[in-house]
């Protein structure tokens, strides 16, 4: 991590007073989607003049219809098959600090609504108005992640918009986002205000305490998408023997320690990742419950079924295997082998959460792909419940990939 900057931009130094460019959408450009909330405009879609190519990533312009009717203010990035996400419906709108903090605030209220400490998906991009940009809490601590040009652009105004509205005394800049490269931008991680916290931040969910890596571990250091089905997962637990694969930092198993279970072995390639689910169970005294198991999974589960192993309650949580159109095929494949392999470790009446992450996938294809893994292992199910992420991760309708996390809970 580098170390926090004292320069300060305001405002006018982020968007210089200047006469605002337009892009212009082409005659069968479909501008009513736009008008109805559709966040990106591709490069086919777009009249790309000499001038329009040579607009810096992360200039802001105003978008017409091909009549050269205002449609709203966008972030515009040539270099980009996104060329332009749109940032407000006023044409006119100033994108300073001042409506970044507007921002800030509205989503603030909604997390302030639903959860009674300060620990939360803050700002779930495209979703919450901030195209591009990822903002996770823990306390004292915030982590942005921003994911395309615009707001790199802006990250100093919003870092402070950030800092005023919530309150934060630490914010620290994760780079890691697959669309940071699509955008053209680097993988530096930073220190934007305040320092970087020396061990990992407890976090508490569902009664379990999960321990949060904010600078080495995986995104922004926690998944809290999966918070409504790691509780929904603890109501099955109870007395259970539970298997969670791809664990991750313990988030299904600690969650079912959390509501009762008699056991957790948790799955993960990553060694460091299960040090801090190790630490997670002990903090919550239930380390005596709590088995590790270092390995990729697939193996894993071979080796499992090998043993003849049962459980009360098997979970895989694997990353996303169709993160888009070009791997979905593949993807779907690979479901249905975690299904196949992980439905005969399941004791008879006991229960399988199959969970997905990959957008690409919707939620047809990827139940098809999990009954046909079932099946396969010679398994009768009945689906219990479907789930998805929580009210911290907000869908836009009209953004069908923010959508994303798809949880299936069947008992065999």
């Amino acid at each position: 991590m580098t170390e926090p900057t004292d320069t300060a931009a305001t405002p006018s130094d982020a968007m210089p007073d200047t006469a605002r460019p337009v892009l212009r959408l082409k005659p069968k450009a479909n501008a009513r989607a736009i008008r109805r909330g559709a966040p990106w405009i591709f490069d086919n879609e777009l009249v790309m003049d000499r001038r329009s190519r040579k607009m810096a990533p992360g200039s802001i312009a105003r978008l017409v219809d091909h009549d050269h009717q205002p449609l709203g203010t966008v972030a515009v990035n040539p270099t980009s098959r996104i060329v332009a996400r749109m940032l407000d419906r006023d044409a006119e709108a100033e994108i300073d600090q001042s409506w970044l903090e507007a921002r800030l605030a509205k989503a603030l209220a909604l997390r302030e609504r639903l959860y009674p400490a300060p620990y939360y998906r803050l700002i779930h991009a495209e979703a919450d108005g901030l195209p591009g940009v990822i903002i996770d809490r823990f306390g004292d601590h915030a982590v942005i992640q921003p994911n395309a040009a615009w707001a790199e652009t802006l990250l100093e105004p919003l870092t402070e918009a950030l800092v005023k509205v919530t309150g934060v005394t630490n914010v620290l800049k994760n780079a890691s986002g697959r669309g940071r490269a699509l955008d053209g931008l680097d993988d530096a991680d930073a220190v934007l205000r305040g320092a970087a916290p020396e061990a990992p931040v407890p976090v508490q969910m569902n009664g379990a305490t999960y321990m949060a890596d904010l600078t080495g571990g995986q995104k922004t250091g926690l998944f809290y998408d999966q918070r409504d089905n790691h509780a929904f997962a603890a109501r099955l637990a109870q007395g259970q023997r539970v298997l969670d694969v791809f664990s991750h930092v313990g988030g299904f198993g600690l969650a079912a320690l959390a509501g009762g279970a008699a056991s957790a072995d948790c799955v993960d390639g990553s060694a460091a990742a299960l040090k801090l689910a190790q630490a997670g169970a002990e903090a919550m005294g239930a380390g005596d419950r709590f088995t590790p198991l270092q390995g990729d999974a697939f193996t894993q589960l071979d080796a499992l079924n090998e043993g003849g192993a049962k459980y009360g309650l098997v979970i895989c949580d694997p990353p996303a295997f169709a993160p888009n159109k070009p791997a979905l095929d593949k993807g779907l494949r690979a479901y249905e082998r975690v299904a196949r392999l992980a439905a005969p470790l399941v004791a008879e009446d006991g229960y399988l959460v199959l969970c997905s992450c990959s957008h690409a996938a919707d939620m047809t294809a990827f139940t098809g792909a999990c009954l046909r893994g079932i099946g396969r292992a010679g398994r009768r199910a009945q689906l219990l419940h479907s789930g998805y992420a929580g009210a911290d991760h907000p869908l836009l309708p009209q953004l069908a990939e923010s959508g994303y996390l798809k949880a299936l809970f069947f008992r065999l």
